[in-house]
């Protein structure tokens, strides 16, 4: 956006802020930017899933190379 457009935002939207200095608008977005977001929030439970999903199939890929049957899943579990 072109810096005449920003000001011009500035002066219509938030006129309380016209006069802030920049380390105020720099600590805004470094706020806003920490902010807990849901991907952060899931981020360790996703990578938890991922690796339980791995394990699966490896065992699986090693059952199919072998050539046992698919049932055989069932029964190594045991």
């Amino acid at each position: 956006m072109k810096p005449s457009k920003l000001q011009d935002h500035l002066r219509r939207c938030h006129p309380d802020k016209t006069e802030k200095d920049l380390k105020y608008f720099q600590t805004l977005k470094d706020k806003f930017q920490k902010r807990p977001t849901l991907d952060r929030m899931f981020a360790s439970t996703s990578q938890r899933n991922d690796d339980g999903l791995r394990a699966s199939y490896n065992i699986s890929l090693l059952i199919a190379k072998s050539g046992k049957p698919h049932y055989y899943l069932n029964f190594a579990s045991r």
